[in-house]
């Protein structure tokens, strides 16, 4: 039988909100009211000076009475920030490493998520800024280290992040000839998530791949959202065949 569940990607801003206020409990606030599933994270800080030394993975998590995954891009000393993947269900980490990088580094992380008679195959990445970086590393992501990887035959790839491009950038272009964008699939308008307060860029994306169908994303728009962070979460409602 079909499994259905909600994947959300957020990125967090290290919990700093428009106001400037540091709150991760807002966070989960806004992850709460998306009712999610499967969480992909960005920008997430653990013992980092700057956001009170806390480990914001496990903080959210805790919140939402899920697991944490976290995957350290950027490690200083004990300081560390990048990606998690949070979720009730049960995991397991299949692999995490880094991405080709000439600025900020840049990392993926890969969980499968048994749901059914499937498992799933879950990324959450978060790119970088530049152009032929984000195409250097998008490159690396459909190769054969990660989503080109062997997977059993009841594996469901899906992918999340923020992968501060847009449709017409050439990353999204290499990404769309191996996996499906959820928003697209859904139909209907398709929505920006950057900046929160003006949404005017669709930075933050969810895909799929074959035996995964979409029925209906949102990007969740409200107050709480709108100060919570720098991005507004994207959410997808996903059948699992």
């Amino acid at each position: 039988m079909a499994r259905r569940l909600r994947l959300v990607t957020y990125n967090v801003h290290s919990c700093f909100g428009t106001d400037r206020r540091l709150d991760p409990g807002r966070i989960a606030e806004v992850i709460a009211e998306c009712e999610a599933d499967i969480v992909a994270l960005q920008e997430v800080d653990v013992a980092r000076a700057r956001s009170g030394g806390i480990d914001q993975a496990e903080s959210i998590a805790k919140h939402l009475s899920m697991v944490s995954h976290f995957h350290p891009a950027l490690h200083l000393e004990e300081e560390r920030y990048g990606d998690a993947l949070l979720t009730a269900l049960p995991t397991r980490l299949v692999k995490a490493g880094g991405l080709p990088s000439r600025g900020e580094p840049r990392g993926v992380l890969w969980v499968e998520v048994p749901a059914g008679e499937a498992r799933l195959q879950v990324f959450v990445t978060h790119l970088g800024l530049l152009g032929a970086e984000r195409v250097r590393q998008t490159e690396a992501l459909i190769g054969p280290d990660w989503l080109g990887a062997p997977m059993p035959g009841d594996a469901r790839i899906l992918f999340a992040g923020d992968l501060n491009a847009v449709t017409r950038s050439a990353s999204y272009k290499l990404l769309v000839r191996r996996l499906k964008d959820a928003q697209v699939e859904a139909g209907g308008r398709i929505r920006p998530t950057f900046p929160s307060r003006f949404p005017l860029l669709r930075l933050d994306h969810i895909f799929v791949g074959e035996g995964v169908r979409v029925h209906r994303t949102a990007v969740h728009d409200t107050p709480l959202a709108r100060r919570a962070s720098d991005h507004l979460p994207l959410w997808a409602d996903l059948e699992i065949e």
